[in-house]
């Protein structure tokens, strides 16, 4: 069953990321290469979902074209039912400040940052309508007690929280997520897996995380499988 057979009818009350028949394509010298073939994915707020495949299958582009990052050649992204295709660029920028939150692989901190600083930063660059206190949501992810150390003073897990922190500060209703483990132990892993898990069912927010770290999976809802550029749904844990 592919994620396109299962993906829902148009719906307007639709909260969460919605992505319909998206293809992106782009030329290997005489050979087209799509990078995204038809893909059809629905993610509901509160709904935590994996994307496992080999590298180069098109889960990096998935992940840009979901929040905005780059334009598909057609189909749809929706976003709680804002188009983030559409518009000048500008707009498209405003809509993902409002919208999307991402948790990058290191982490991606600013070197010179406290971690409460990085939580502020965000919130300066554009009006948020209702943000989440930075001292409260470190607290909240378990690094109250670091609040005043800069990158170079956290673990790589430690860096992973803050980055989800940070990631989360907006109140986005779509949380990104590249391969979160990608550098820590299994423990660490367990630990920022289960927090995004936490985060999505708490908070309402739909986390949609690529992984190549199947021994994870177990905390997701939904896992689907990338391979060519084809979406396809893989049976979920429990199931």
């Amino acid at each position: 069953m592919t994620a396109t057979d299962t993906a829902a009818a148009p719906d307007a009350a639709f909260r969460g990321l919605r992505m319909s028949g998206v293809t992106l394509a782009h030329t290997d010298g005489s050979e087209t290469v799509h990078a995204l073939d038809a893909v059809s994915l629905d993610v509901r707020r509160g709904e935590f979902a994996a994307i496992v495949g080999p590298s180069g299958s098109g889960k990096s582009s998935l992940l840009a074209v979901a929040g905005g990052l780059s334009r598909p050649d057609s189909g749809e992204v929706l976003v709680d039912g804002d188009d983030m295709t559409g518009g000048s660029a500008r707009a498209r920028t405003a809509l993902r400040h409002r919208h999307v939150g991402y948790v990058f692989q290191s982490g991606n901190l600013v070197p010179a940052l406290t971690a409460a600083d990085q939580l502020r930063l965000p919130l300066k660059l554009g009006a948020v309508e209702n943000p989440r206190d930075p001292m409260e949501l470190l607290a909240d992810v378990g690094m109250a007690d670091k609040a005043h150390r800069r990158p170079h003073q956290l673990s790589g897990g430690e860096r992973q929280r803050v980055g989800i922190a940070r990631a989360l500060v907006t109140r986005p209703g779509l949380l990104l997520v590249d391969e979160p483990t990608a550098a820590l132990d299994r423990a660490r892993s367990e630990e920022i897996v289960s927090l995004l898990a936490r985060e999505a069912r708490e908070n309402d927010v739909a986390v949609v995380m690529v992984t190549h770290d199947h021994d994870v999976l177990g905390h997701c809802d939904t896992v689907y499988e990338m391979v060519d550029g084809r979406l396809s749904r893989q049976s979920a844990p429990g199931e």
